[in-house]
């Protein structure tokens, strides 16, 4: 136990300080600071080292939370940093984006603030780049087998990953032009900068993991013919089909979905040249949706400088603290201020968006929303509360509706079920030989920590179809949901 009076002696929650809003306005670089040591040592110290530790079970990945509180407050950081990896191969990345269901299962978090459970993750995986403790692991014997990797998201690069260690040689595919997915071109840099994906990168290339970026499977290499070339195949390409809202005006200049502008956005960050960029600057934005995607839309066009940004959810407000409906230790949905909403702007709840609507030219001049109502379970817009918004650019972030079907089911004939995610059974296995599904392609649209965790157990299936038997973990199935109580 780090300090058994630790969550005695400490009762207040602290995180890092976050750079002032109009010095971060001004650049893309993430938005907290350095942390304090002596508040790190304090936060892991609140770790009660339950005799049942629920903080597992929060977390898909099944992280060893105790053991690496622990260390940290002993100051033994390398130590940590491979109870770490035991676990999670992109600390990284969760320690940044992940919304910590862990947190909401820490038995603390009964009756007082949660342990600070991803503020330490991140200190640790920081503090091992620093010290250069985050060194390749080459495979000890190759076992002449071959696996192809499609998308080079968390699911997919976690997936390489395991299989590289394992001996098999592994090759990822990605249509961008660079590796990453949606982390290097669907989140904005102000919440994870570009370097922690390339140094990761280039620790999986020096352990033998070959990347093909700008290759785009279905187009110019067919889907059976990369099965022919590979003993195996993990289909890893996310859930990136938006989804729409099909009302009047819909068509009009100016209406994008999210990534339509994030990615370029994202782009011009990397300073790479982008044609007929969408920008916010000067213009009222209207972001339809309220969760991550909506949140980086904001946090891009006040960095743009944006005019003004409205938020627009259809449902209603969720409550700040645990609901009766979402007891210990489910994760709960909260009323969160994220570091972009932070920055100004406006959020408004239970407003349905009704019409899009144009000037005499032809342009998208404002938003007609309505009040909510619910209607036998659905939410509809009430009769006589219309009102309108300028806008003069509205960003569609509602959600995504699951993988791009049409190679995979034309060149394949791979099944979708009715939620538009690809089928698979208990094992990732598809019902083609060979062929296996990891991350939100199969799983529809979800966290990061929930990719890193498939990608891991589909690896684990992978190379027990190809070697018989696996020492690989395999974290959970693809029918786990977290809690169900």
């Amino acid at each position: 136990m780090a300090d058994p009076k630790g969550f005695l002696k400490t009762r207040e929650r602290e995180l890092p300080a976050r750079r002032p809003v109009p010095i971060r306005l001004m650049d893309w670089k993430e938005v907290y600071e350095q942390g304090d040591p002596s508040q790190l040592r304090r936060q892991a110290g609140r770790c009660m080292d339950c005799g049942v530790p629920f903080c597992h079970q929060g977390c898909p990945l099944g992280n060893l939370i105790p053991e690496w509180n622990d260390l940290m407050y002993q100051g033994e950081g390398r130590a940590a940093i491979e109870r770490l990896h035991l676990t999670n191969n992109f600390p990284e990345f969760t320690g940044r984006l992940c919304p910590a269901p862990c947190e909401s299962a820490c038995v603390l978090g009964i009756n007082q603030p949660a342990v600070t459970i991803k503020q330490v993750e991140v200190s640790i995986i920081d503090q091992a780049v620093s010290n250069g403790w985050v060194e390749p692991h080459p495979p000890e014997r190759l076992t002449g087998k071959t696996v192809a990797v499609v998308g080079s998201g968390p699911a997919g690069l976690a997936a390489a990953q395991q299989l590289t260690r394992a001996g098999h040689t592994v090759a990822v595919y990605e249509r961008d032009d660079r590796i990453g997915g949606l982390l290097r071109y669907g989140i904005p840099d102000f919440k994870m900068e570009k370097r922690h994906i390339d140094l990761r990168l280039g620790q999986m290339q020096a352990e033998g993991t070959r990347f093909r970026a700008g290759v785009n499977v279905g187009v110019d290499i067919s889907w059976e013919e990369l099965r022919r070339r590979y003993d195996a195949v993990i289909v890893a390409t996310g859930a990136t089909v938006p989804r729409d809202l099909a009302i009047p005006g819909r068509d009009l200049p100016g209406v994008h979905f999210a990534m339509e502008y994030l990615v370029p956005a994202n782009r011009v960050a990397a300073k790479e040249s982008v044609f007929s960029q969408i920008t916010a600057e000067g213009k009222h934005v209207v972001v339809l949706g309220g969760g991550d995607t909506g949140a980086d839309c904001i946090g891009t066009a006040h960095r743009q400088g944006a005019a003004s940004v409205t938020s627009l959810a259809i449902g209603i407000q969720p409550p700040p603290e645990r609901p009766p409906t979402h007891p210990w230790p489910m994760q709960p949905i909260l009323f969160e201020v994220s570091t972009a909403h932070e920055e100004g702007g406006e959020r408004t709840y239970l407003a349905s968006t009704v019409e899009f609507l144009s000037n005499p030219a032809g342009e998208l001049r404002a938003v007609r929303v309505a009040d909510t109502d619910f209607v036998e379970g659905r939410r509809v817009p009430r009769s006589g509360t219309e009102r309108e918004i300028p806008a003069d650019l509205v960003l569609l972030a509602l959600g995504f509706t699951g993988p791009e079907s049409e190679t995979l089911s034309n060149q394949l004939g791979v099944p979708f079920d009715s939620r538009g995610n690809v089928v698979r059974g208990a094992d990732y296995h598809t019902e083609h030989p060979g062929v296996f599904v990891a991350g939100d392609a199969g799983r529809g649209q979800s966290l990061i920590v929930w990719a890193i965790a498939e990608g891991r157990a589909a690896a684990a299936a992978v190379d027990e179809y190809l070697e018989g038997q696996t020492v690989l973990p395999s974290p959970v199935k693809p029918t786990d949901h977290g809690f169900t109580l």
